[in-house]
């Protein structure tokens, strides 16, 4: 049987590292094939996971479509599928890359796998396209490896067969501890070594991302809103990695920049990332990947979003979701800052760092 694994986007090079690695260890024919939409993201956890692709379809187009991005990943990998000649597709979580790859496969009667199958919200528009490429991928994946229980009953509901559905936690957490291990064995680059002298020891740190379509309108603005007026404290630090949407810059940098206690910097690689939670005092994000991983690293996140597919970070009590309300966010950083939350005992509710082996060894006892 051969494997063969599409992504394109950052986030889902670090939840496919482990399964490539699972693979290779596993001594499984398999191969790599980047979309590479996220180019200079992609390319820094690409190296990092020490990963060659045998495919990179290099799709960065300056603010394409979604239309525009959608026909090309379906030509180009169509074009890939017809080389490789697959048994089966791995595709990972809800991108515009993952569901037109699975949908190229499907039209060429090609199994598909789909990791981190079964997050819903059920509101099409948030998080937008994510929701729907998600719906729509788990119409044709064959095989769904679902992070969580709660996953496996959303896909239940839908009608998808109990058979084919696999709870293995999430990949995610695989990735971090192999980040981990590499950081506290000394790992080092000119980017670590200057976060490190950029940040002040007796400040709390607060971490921020974002980049969700749904909030570009005004959402966006309003948390920024909000951060600018918590960095008039002096005890606080708040580092921004900007996402590279033209439309995310323009709108933080107009309101956040030129600040003292705001550092906008450039997107970091994944291992620098992971350094700067461990560092945070609390991370404010709309980013699903984030949500999953705080929770291993002991991390309360402010989710600026109205819903999350993450809910089982919400009930452990890991993550609040403040919407994007800027007074909403001011309260719940004040809360957290006097009265900062202790998860001694708490475990990650999407594993402990072995979904993908346990993916891998479906595979391997599968029927594709």
């Amino acid at each position: 049987m051969k494997t063969l694994l599409c992504f394109g986007t950052r986030p889902e090079a670090i939840k496919m590292a482990p399964v490539i690695s699972a693979l290779k260890n596993n001594h499984l024919d398999y191969e790599v094939c980047v979309t590479g939409q996220h180019r200079e993201m992609l390319d820094q956890v690409l190296e990092f996971f020490e990963i060659k692709p045998d495919y990179d379809l290099n799709l960065m187009q300056k603010e394409q479509s979604l239309n525009s991005l959608s026909a090309l990943i379906l030509e180009k990998t169509n074009v890939v599928l017809k080389e490789a000649k697959p048994d089966l597709i791995l595709v990972q979580g809800d991108t515009t890359s993952a569901f037109i790859a699975a949908l190229a496969a499907f039209n060429r009667g090609i199994k598909v796998g789909h990791i981190e199958a079964g997050l819903r919200t059920q509101n099409l528009q948030s998080p937008f396209p994510e929701e729907a490429n998600r719906q729509l991928l788990s119409r044709i994946a064959d095989f769904h490896f679902v992070p969580t229980h709660s996953n496996k009953v959303n896909l239940l509901k839908e009608g998808v067969s109990v058979d084919k559905i696999f709870i293995t936690g999430n990949t995610v957490i695989d990735a971090l501890k192999m980040a981990e291990k590499k950081l506290n064995s000394g790992f080092e680059n000119d980017e670590l070594i200057k976060l490190k002298k950029l940040l002040i020891k007796n400040k709390e740190t607060l971490l921020v991302t974002g980049h969700r379509r749904e909030s570009f309108k005004s959402g966006l603005g309003e948390i920024c809103k909000g951060l600018r007026e918590f960095a008039e404290r002096n005890d606080v630090q708040i580092i921004f990695p900007v996402h590279l949407n033209p439309e995310v810059r323009r709108k933080v940098f107009k309101i956040l920049d030129n600040h003292p206690n705001i550092h906008l910097i450039e997107p970091v690689s994944y291992p620098s990332f992971v350094w700067l939670m461990m560092q945070a005092s609390v991370i404010i994000s709309d980013s699903g990947g984030v949500q999953e991983e705080a929770p291993s690293l002991k991390k309360p996140v402010l989710v600026t979003r109205e819903f999350t597919e993450r809910e089982e970070t919400v009930i452990a009590g890991f993550s609040t979701l403040v919407g994007t309300s800027g007074e909403m966010l001011l309260k719940k950083l004040k809360g957290i800052l006097e009265n900062p939350p202790n998860f001694t005992g708490v475990q990650n509710p999407y594993g402990n760092g072995t979904a993908a082996q346990k993916i891998v060894e479906i595979i391997k006892y599968q029927n594709v």
